[in-house]
């Protein structure tokens, strides 16, 4: 009702084209409400495609599947990572061990949070940076074992295999989500890239 109420007084109520939300049943139910007040011969169609689905928003979806069903391929990874974030100490003696390793990546390890992919991606596009000082510190712990897992050199693959397709949804759903360009004329095109991109991993 507020919606209709916002879009009567600013004479747009007859120049919709379409409504896009996210996939959810409060939203089917907002855009159902507003083809019954509004008149179906200012709409495309009679209303057949007022309502749009988001885009970035079923991106999302798909990706966090995907993740249930490999996410185990990246666990080493996150352990890696979980152990040299979990305190200050640690977080310290990494940084040391970078500089004294010279290798430089300039970003901070990040954990991520398991319900959102985005910070999957981070966090392997930067542990993958330092590679080899997660390797040197295991190596050169002088005897005494380090307690954290160190990703074999398969898992390291896996988590870069994953990490690159990850960043092509995440290239994706930034373009997407502008807010300060039209987004719809970047549909067709980007859909294009996933749908050939997941031809060539299949292959």
């Amino acid at each position: 009702k507020v919606l209709l109420e916002c879009l009567v007084d600013f004479n747009l109520d007859e120049k919709i084209s379409t409504i896009t939300v996210d996939n959810c049943s409060t939203n089917d139910g907002v855009v159902e409400g507003l083809l019954e007040k509004l008149d179906p011969a200012t709409l495309i169609l009679d209303g057949k495609f007022l309502h749009m689905r988001c885009c970035a928003h079923i991106l999302n979806l798909i990706v966090k599947e995907g993740l249930d069903i490999i996410g185990e391929a990246i666990e080493k990874v996150r352990d890696a990572v979980a152990f040299w974030t979990a305190t200050p100490k640690r977080v310290e003696k990494f940084e040391d061990a970078c500089r004294y390793f010279k290798i430089c990546g300039g970003k901070k390890l990040v954990l991520d949070c398991k319900t959102r992919w985005n910070s999957t991606y981070e966090m392997l596009d930067i542990a993958l940076m330092y590679k080899e000082v997660f390797a040197r510190l295991k190596k050169n712990s002088k005897g005494k074992e380090e307690k954290f897992p160190l990703p074999t050199p398969y898992e390291w693959q896996m988590a870069k295999d994953i990490c690159d397709i990850l960043a092509l949804f995440s290239r994706t759903t930034e373009a997407f989500s502008g807010r300060h360009y039209p987004t719809a004329n970047l549909y067709f095109q980007k859909v294009c890239e996933i749908r050939l991109a997941l031809r060539k991993w299949l292959g």
